[in-house]
């Protein structure tokens, strides 16, 4: 089955992920039951929803907590719980004094030889942290896995880890004279418009995911900005204008 192509890519990575749906959404509909992708990145998944925005199966997405970045996307003849996911949740305790990151975790995972669609959202606290990986090499990972570097560290219960799983946000107003992308990017960079074109061209600027070297594209609610070195950008509203005629934007900023 040929799903219509709502949204457009040359680029090969994706258009082997757009057969991979394809062939999801098919073997769904021939055995009757969910098949999901992922762990997929917010960019696969902005894809997939375009592609599939007039698709008749049952789309749904769940990442192991409210607003995780990375998600498991299942393709289904009905609506699935969250329960119905092949997620796991692994928490791991070790000393505070012992300062480990996001990189240190998802390397010591990927040295075990699990690919990267097998793991999820990674959250690091001062001496707690948790790793969302799919079911079927939990068991694994748990066999594996008593050290993150040089560092101990033990698998423990949900219970005993007190995770924080509030995401670094602001939400900046932002005074422009249009809602064209290098305006925006010059508001919330602070540099110059020369420099500003000069970032956009050389491809460090992104607008839903796809790279975008046009600088007058005009950005809308809801679009999601990604600046190489400062973040990523959500346009939130347009609050009307200045008495000299500038926009009012809230942005919220991912930090």
């Amino acid at each position: 089955m040929n799903l219509k192509t709502a949204v457009y890519t040359s680029d090969k990575e994706d258009k082997e992920l757009l057969s991979r749906v394809d062939d999801a959404v098919n073997l769904s509909s021939l055995r009757h039951k969910p098949v999901f992708l992922g762990f997929l990145n917010e960019r696969e998944q902005y894809i997939i929803s375009e592609y599939l925005s007039y698709s008749p199966c049952e789309i749904s997405s769940y990442g192991g907590y409210e607003g995780a970045q990375r998600k498991i996307i299942s393709f289904s003849e009905y609506p699935l719980e969250k329960e119905d996911f092949p997620v796991k949740a692994l928490y791991f305790k070790f000393r505070d004094k012992d300062k480990l990151s996001h990189r240190d975790f998802l390397g010591s995972l990927m040295s075990l030889g699990i690919e990267r669609s097998f793991v999820g959202d990674i959250i690091v606290n001062d001496g707690a942290a948790v790793c969302f990986i799919k079911n079927d090499i939990a068991p694994y990972v748990e066999s594996q896995i008593s050290k993150i570097g040089r560092v101990g560290v033990r698998i423990v219960s949900e219970s005993e880890c007190d995770i924080d799983f509030v995401k670094d946000t602001e939400v900046l107003s932002v005074i422009a004279s249009s809602m064209r992308l290098d305006v925006i990017v010059a508001a919330l960079t602070g540099l110059s418009r020369d420099k500003t074109s000069k970032l956009i061209i050389s491809g460090k600027v992104f607008v839903n995911y796809a790279e975008t070297k046009n600088v007058s594209h005009f950005l809308k609610i809801n679009d999601i900005l990604t600046i190489r070195g400062s973040g990523k950008f959500v346009i939130k509203d347009q609050l009307g204008q200045t008495k000299k005629g500038r926009l009012k934007i809230n942005i919220e900023h991912y930090r």
